[in-house]
């Protein structure tokens, strides 16, 4: 069937080879010639109807083929055209290809009908959670329906008995090629606790559906639960540490800024000094006058000009000096100091400055 064309292709390749046809940039024509036949036969309801069609393909292109329900040959391009009009001539060749459909495809019906037609392989069924690529906020749940034959399925997803048909995303059928299948059907939901959620697979080898039922896991729910409850708890502590910081500087900043002058913004506030007397080396309590002006001197004060007292030459006020963490000077108990001028320390610890300051002499 079909020898004279394939005859006649190999004539063509061989006149080619021998006449050494070169094309226009002179290399020698490299190649061949591709002829294949695909017989199909097509069943409906078993054997009642049969269908055989015989294609013809040259270099990838069908160019004639025989159709058993028209009874000749059909030419595709204008190279079958020739072979469609000669094998369309010849009584014995339509004759041969009629006859095929009992010889050729009734027969093999038969002999293969038990391993292909009958055949029942029955699909294992799994359903897991994944994440999803298109909704990162959602989970994806799977259905892994495998190892099943014939190739037509059915796989459904249910969510709390209600099918879902919106968010079902499927791939083909896919050959395993052990004469088997496999197929993924996802669904995209976001799982909460108490949802259940049920695959439903039906499929010519099972006498009634399989259904995989998927709940989400007690300890997953937990989890997330106890993930939450973390992150509220972190964020607190952060919160409290963040108004305790904030707190302190704003106390820091105010206690800092009380004095002005000596020891700048962060200079400790200073020690309250108090003014004493001494009388030929003895001590004496101050003026009540005097107290009352300079009985707090703080940082950035000054004396004022009009706080005297009587003082004889060689027994002046002298004024005691604070010492770093000291405690406070009090009148009557503050030892005296070598003659004028006198100096302040203004402050505590190492914010002790000292602050040149010549009081006015005095008689009394």
């Amino acid at each position: 069937m079909g020898s004279g064309r394939i005859l006649g292709a190999g004539a063509v390749l061989v006149a080619l080879v021998v006449l050494g046809a070169r094309p226009a940039g002179g290399e020698e024509t490299k190649g061949f010639f591709h002829e294949m036949v695909v017989a199909e036969c097509q069943y409906l309801n078993g054997t009642e109807r049969v269908r055989l069609v015989q294609r013809y393909i040259h270099n990838r292109q069908q160019d004639v083929h025989y159709d058993s329900d028209l009874g000749h040959f059909v030419a595709d391009t204008e190279l079958g055209k020739p072979d469609a009009d000669k094998w369309n001539s010849q009584p014995e060749e339509m004759e041969r290809l009629k006859a095929a459909v009992d010889r050729f495809c009734r027969h093999n019906y038969e002999v293969n009908e038990g391993f292909t037609v009958d055949r029942r392989v029955e699909p294992k069924v799994r359903v897991s959670p994944m994440q999803s690529s298109s909704l990162p906020q959602t989970d994806r749940l799977a259905c892994y329906v495998t190892g099943f034959y014939p190739a037509e399925i059915q796989v459904k997803w249910f969510k709390n008995g209600q099918e879902e048909t919106k968010h079902v995303v499927s791939t083909d059928v896919i050959q395993n090629g052990d004469w088997t299948y496999q197929v993924l059907v996802m669904l995209e939901s976001t799982p909460q606790h108490g949802d259940t959620y049920e695959c439903h697979v039906q499929h010519a080898s099972l006498k009634s559906p399989i259904t995989h039922e998927w709940v989400l896991p007690a300890d997953a729910a937990r989890g997330k639960m106890l993930t939450g409850i973390g992150g509220l708890v972190l964020g607190l502590i952060f919160l409290a540490l963040g108004l305790f910081l904030y707190v302190r500087r704003k106390v820091s900043g105010r206690g800092a800024g009380g004095g002005v002058g000596l020891g700048g913004p962060r200079s400790p506030p200073a020690l309250p000094l108090t003014w004493s007397r001494c009388v030929a080396g003895r001590i004496a309590p101050p003026a009540a006058g005097l107290l009352k002006q300079l009985r707090l001197l703080r940082l950035g004060s000054s004396v004022p000009s009009t706080a005297s007292a009587p003082c004889s030459p060689g027994s002046c006020p002298r004024y005691p000096v604070p010492q770093p963490h000291s405690p406070l000077l009090l009148p009557g108990v503050a030892p005296c100091l070598d003659p004028f001028p006198a100096q302040l320390f203004l402050g505590t610890g190492a914010g002790v400055v000292p602050a040149p300051f010549t009081p006015p002499r005095t008689h009394i």
